[in-house]
């Protein structure tokens, strides 16, 4: 039984990857910690639940590595996906740190499978929980309480007391009840704001109405608010987050990985007027994938197709939901509601401007398009072989990229400049300090173990001292 009345070391609010970092390291470093999580034990864990691998930089090749992923190589995959939008000094040090966490990771009973092939390309850049997210979670949360700290289910935080920069208590509401909770350091992990469809709406307008939640319903961005109103120093733009485009036949929230589509790169990409939109073929999958719920938001009525034939149907994982198959283009299009003849010019066109190359998913080929606008840049192939396929899709966001500025120790910076004096954050609800457009695959896995490590350690030795 959780006595709430005792005044904790460490409080984390939170119950996901970032969260369970942080209160394995606080307890390891000897402070007493209580975790509050508003889902229930069954739905614990926010979106970490929906994971399946973590990019970490290392040096050699391991059991479920297929080579070397250096730090440089590392950063500048970063500088490539957000366009240099990043803190490249808490960047660099975030890389450097994730060097030790596979090996602490798996220390906290984590266990990892050899990388999936496909599409995926991440063999040698990405390690893969054995079981996925929900397997990792429950390894951390086994290992947190056999260390002892307390966690609490069905605990929302309604309000928090912070004077000047310091955390004093929480008001934690449980059922038909609320208790105060006070601890000397309060470490931040509830997400971001994605699930807050109002919230949303003020920056994105009325195509926000149109948004799929990939994730948990209960990231709805309370925590955060109650820190900006507090003083905290806010970073990131509203409008930038992890947006992938998900099947649009996919639930309103908790979707998850088995509604991502990642047959992009084999086909085009029409809206709802079957007019391409975006080079298909610009990069390789895992650092384009997450760019795709933003485009297809900019289309109207949030809508897109991803068109395709026979050939590569079998080349990438699918979602749960089948296909929409037919024999010709036109049929096709009379089974998606668009315009047959438009569907028909389009493919058309596309087809005739392909230039022949050698195909290779694996890497940037030489299948391309000329003359074309927008171009396919590679993995271009002529849409031919019968029957052909089709997936609608919507932007799926995953997480939000405003959110508190912290430092090195993953303190909170505050509006005038300090440091809070006893409040720390970790994973979604920082991830904007590093992340400041674009993802590639893994990295917010890395943004919460690394921070989320660093944010028990510095949150223990705040409250101790």
């Amino acid at each position: 039984m959780v006595d709430l009345t005792q005044r904790y070391d460490v409080l984390v609010v939170g119950g996901g990857n970032a969260a369970l970092c942080a209160a394995i390291a606080a307890r390891r470093a000897g402070a007493t910690v209580l975790v509050v999580e508003a889902a229930t034990k069954f739905y614990r864990g926010g979106n970490t639940r929906h994971t399946r691998n973590m990019r970490c930089a290392h040096d050699a090749a391991t059991d479920t590595l297929s080579g070397p992923y250096y730090e440089d190589e590392f950063f500048d995959d970063l500088l490539r996906v957000t366009g240099g939008e990043t803190n490249e000094a808490l960047a660099k040090m975030m890389i450097h740190e994730s060097k030790e966490m596979l090996t602490w990771i798996a220390e906290q009973g984590v266990r990892f499978q050899p990388s999936l092939g496909g599409t995926l390309s991440l063999g040698r850049t990405n390690s893969f929980f054995l079981g996925g997210g929900r397997a990792m979670l429950n390894a951390l949360y086994l290992t947190a309480e056999k260390l002892g700290v307390d966690v609490l289910y069905e605990a929302e935080v309604v309000s928090m007391e912070i004077e000047n920069g310091m955390f004093l208590s929480a008001r934690v509401k449980r059922g038909d009840g609320h208790a105060d909770v006070r601890a000397g350091a309060l470490v931040t992990a509830a997400g971001g704001f994605e699930a807050n469809k109002e919230w949303l709406e003020e920056s994105w307008g009325p195509a926000a109405r149109n948004f799929l939640i990939r994730g948990t319903p209960h990231n709805r961005g309370t925590i955060l608010k109650m820190l900006l109103e507090a003083g905290v120093d806010k970073i990131g733009d509203p409008t930038q987050c992890h947006a992938v485009a998900i099947d649009a036949r996919a639930p309103q929230y908790d979707g998850g990985i088995i509604t991502r589509l990642d047959c992009v790169v084999f086909g085009i990409v029409v809206n709802k007027h079957c007019e391409r939109f975006y080079d298909e073929g610009e990069d390789v999958w895992p650092k384009r994938y997450a760019i795709w719920g933003r485009l297809v938001a900019a289309q109207p009525d949030q809508i897109g197709y991803i068109i395709f034939d026979a050939r590569s149907l079998e080349l990438f994982m699918p979602s749960c939901f089948p296909p929409i198959k037919a024999e010709t283009i036109g049929e096709l299009a009379q089974k998606l509601e668009l315009d047959v003849a438009a569907l028909e010019k389009t493919v058309s066109e596309f087809n005739a401007h392909v230039v022949p190359g050698t195909f290779d998913h694996t890497q940037l080929d030489d299948c391309r398009t000329e003359g074309l606008t927008p171009p396919k840049s590679h993995w271009a192939r002529r849409i031919e072989q019968a029957p052909f396929y089709a997936y609608p899709v919507r932007p799926g966001i995953t997480f939000t990229y405003l959110g508190v500025r912290v430092n090195h120790e993953s303190r909170m910076m505050m509006a005038d400049g300090k440091g809070s004096a006893n409040m720390f954050a970790a994973g979604e609800i920082m991830a904007g300090n590093v992340l400041g457009r674009g993802y590639a695959a893994g990295i917010g896995m890395t943004i919460g173990s690394v921070f989320g490590r660093i944010a028990g350690r510095e949150a223990a030795a705040n409250a101790r001292n």
